[in-house]
């Protein structure tokens, strides 16, 4: 039964758990020792798999980037047993052959955010450095790849994607700097959760769903909330078709190296770990106790 399988979560808009196939739905409101997660996050069961679906930015989109409680979110849904993270985020694009409503899945990230401290979970008398040199599950990626492909979108497989701070959009001079460095896709959430996955031993790729050119592109209109809007909506339906394609793709067993990812990054003697931090930590280093 999928109950007793290593879960599915997906991190994106509040719609996407309407999608079609998904059955016997429950919201469940978690609690963390990190705070609060963005919001509910919705259970369901889709091709024989549990899938935790979580709106990244609340329920009618209440939550800034600057406001999300990155280390909740993905401490929720480990505690849920979740192992693979599929990330559904609007993003701009930095370079001519990324268009709106094209689908990039990332492969690198480049870090222009002032938030590090919340980017980990570890700290309080435990230190662990994880290796982050390719972010993003290979495999998870090329399942994404092939789902997308038989929707029927136009799919750029890898590229890179800058994190900036927001709430507000880049401005020219910041736009043309992050083109020039060859980086692909702008967004403002999707490296933390990629980090913080990691630390969780959740493998992880992101389907960033192209929303406009941000504002480099001068023979078109500087980017704005509504003209991102306007193309999230299309961009909402080939997401879910895509989903719907990649869920029963993803293997059973949690087997993969990002699974692993804390054999070789816990620095601290487990002798030492403070009860409160290793309590804490419970759902991550469960497997070290």
């Amino acid at each position: 039964m999928s109950e007793n399988l290593p879960a599915i979560g997906i991190i994106g808009g509040s719609g996407l758990y309407q999608m079609e196939g998904v059955e016997r739905t429950t919201a469940q409101r978690i609690e963390t020792p990190f705070g609060d997660p963005s919001d509910e996050i919705v259970g369901g069961h889709m091709h024989g798999r549990q899938v935790y679906f979580l709106p990244r930015h609340g329920r009618g989109h209440l939550l800034l980037p600057h406001e999300l409680n990155h280390r909740a979110n993905v401490y929720a849904l480990r505690s849920l047993n979740v192992r693979w993270i599929i990330c559904v985020t609007a993003v701009g694009s930095l370079q001519e052959q990324y268009a709106p409503r094209d689908v990039v899945l990332p492969s690198q990230f480049f870090d222009r955010t002032s938030r590090r401290a919340e980017h980990t979970f570890f700290g309080a008398g435990i230190a662990a450095h994880v290796g982050f040199a390719d972010p993003i599950s290979s495999n998870l990626r090329h399942i994404l790849a092939e789902a997308a492909r038989a929707s029927g979108v136009r799919v750029h497989n890898g590229g890179t994607y800058v994190n900036m701070d927001g709430p507000a959009f880049s401005t020219r001079a910041e736009s043309e700097l992050n083109r020039r460095h060859g980086f692909d896709v702008i967004g403002m959430t999707n490296l933390a959760e990629a980090k913080l996955a990691r630390e969780a031993e959740i493998a992880l790729a992101t389907l960033a769903m192209i929303t406009d050119y941000d504002c480099w592109k001068v023979e078109e209109e500087p980017v704005s909330a509504q003209t991102i809007f306007e193309h999230l909506v299309a961009n909402a339906e080939t997401a879910k078709k895509i989903l719907a394609d990649a869920i029963p793709r993803v293997p059973t067993e949690p087997d993969w190296p990002e699974h692993r990812a804390l054999d070789t990054a816990l620095v601290t003697d487990r002798k030492l770990w403070p009860d409160e931090t290793r309590t804490k930590l419970g759902p991550i280093l469960g497997r070290f106790a």
